[in-house]
């Protein structure tokens, strides 16, 4: 029994893109070997990344890069506060509290619009050793 889609979900239009033999070629090895089943699904993977980064042509993984350096500049601010509380210094730490709230809500906007990978399953072979 078919399971009929949402009007939302039927792939009804259509976006071309012009490619030489060689790039089509390049493209289609390097969809296949992300685990995509076709070039199709690698190219609108593609652009839902650079939709959720929010970066014309951006990726996710430049996006991550990012939060990344900011969380380092966090710790270090964290380690910087807990060294001056154990000297017995006064310590305002709501800056860093801030940084870290605005941190974690950007972080959870990232993470709400990524979808999980469809991971292909590899059957395994059995291979005979040899001694």
């Amino acid at each position: 029994m078919r399971i009929a889609l949402s009007p939302s979900r039927i792939r009804s239009s259509r976006l071309s893109v012009r490619a030489s033999p060689d790039e089509l070629e390049r493209w289609n090895k390097a969809a296949h070997a992300r685990g995509h089943v076709s070039t199709a699904q690698w190219v609108r993977s593609l652009l839902h990344d650079a939709e959720v980064s929010q970066r014309s042509g951006g990726d996710v993984s430049s996006e991550i890069r990012s939060l990344r350096g900011e969380l380092s500049r966090i710790g270090n601010n964290l380690n910087q506060l807990a060294h001056a509380v154990h000297l017995g210094d006064a310590v305002a730490c709501s800056d860093t509290l801030q940084d870290i709230d605005r941190l974690k809500d950007r972080t959870d906007h990232l993470l709400r619009g990524l979808r999980p990978l469809r991971i292909q399953r590899v059957r395994p072979v059995s291979v005979p050793l040899m001694h």
